[in-house]
């Protein structure tokens, strides 16, 4: 990360810390639950900011003894912490949301609207502040901050609605909306995350077609025992046996070509013989009951 957008990163932090206390007293003074909502969605906001913050400085350290691959999966449990606040936030909003639908309470319109402005004007300062970043937290920094403005958008829009017709529904309402929206995101946030720590094979990556491709390289006789899992998401890694009886001492070079075209960077490859007998050979159909192996 460099140090231009960690700066933005932290500024970030701050004007969202900032900006969800504002909302919270918002929420209260107005009594919206639509301004409440949204100052859940920011303090879930700030607090992935300031998480991935903290983690991407830890992620980028070198491995070590301790940690043979890195430090890169400090970053999953960033997204991982902050995904669990959105949940809980989300449903917390929602259970709200409801509970008005059922006993409405009069909302302070004008006070609402007055917030709303202040609100799509700050967040849209804000964006316009952080759009520079190249890293991928900056990214996804930058898209919680356009859906911060749309957000007040909408809530501006519905405010303005309500003062002319009194529609008291039309908050709660508003706040199921962006729950949900969150609420989803979330939900899928959550399954990569668990993809990963399961050491699911990569969305992207198909064992078939490596296992073809690999196939077709000169020498290559068979290939089994195959594990791909990814550490972060980006990064992805193999270990496998190849079986060739080829004179030539590149085997394992044109393999590990072939899988970094498929986005593997880190490969471990046993080579066997024809004439030898690999006892892991069926290790993923059916592992024998005493014996645990781990591709770690």
């Amino acid at each position: 990360m460099t140090n231009k957008s960690e700066k933005n990163i932290f500024l970030a932090f701050i004007l969202n810390i900032g900006f969800s206390i504002f909302e919270f007293i918002g929420g209260a003074i107005t009594n919206s639950v639509a301004i409440t909502s949204d100052a859940i969605h920011d303090i879930g906001d700030a607090l992935s900011i300031g998480v991935s913050y903290f983690l991407e400085k830890i992620s980028k350290r070198k491995p070590n003894n301790k940690y043979t691959y890195g430090y890169i999966r400090y970053s999953v449990i960033g997204s991982l912490i902050t995904t669990i606040i959105l949940l809980l936030g989300s449903c917390f909003v929602i259970y709200k949301a409801i509970y008005k639908i059922i006993t409405p309470e009069d909302i302070n319109y004008s006070k609402m609207i007055i917030f709303a402005i202040i609100g799509v004007l700050i967040n849209f300062m804000a964006m316009y502040f952080t759009k520079d970043g190249t890293s991928l937290n900056q990214k996804s920094v930058n898209l919680h901050m356009l859906e911060d403005v749309l957000g007040w958008l909408v809530i501006l829009v519905g405010a303005i609605i309500m003062k002319f017709t009194d529609l008291k529904l039309i908050d709660p309402v508003l706040s199921i909306v962006v729950a949900l929206f969150i609420l989803m995101n979330a939900i899928l946030n959550f399954k990569s995350i668990l993809d990963l720590f399961l050491e699911k094979t990569p969305n992207q990556i198909s064992i078939d077609e490596i296992k073809n491709h690999v196939l077709n390289i000169k020498g290559v006789k068979d290939i089994h025992h195959i594990h791909i899992w990814s550490i972060d998401g980006y990064n992805n890694y193999a270990t496998m046996h190849i079986v060739s009886d080829s004179k030539e001492n590149n085997i394992k070079e044109l393999v590990k070509e072939e899988l970094k075209e498929h986005g593997i960077c880190h490969t471990t490859i046993e080579l066997e013989t024809t004439n030898e007998n690999c006892h892991e050979k069926n290790c993923q159909i059916n592992p024998p009951k005493l014996e645990h192996h781990h591709h770690h």
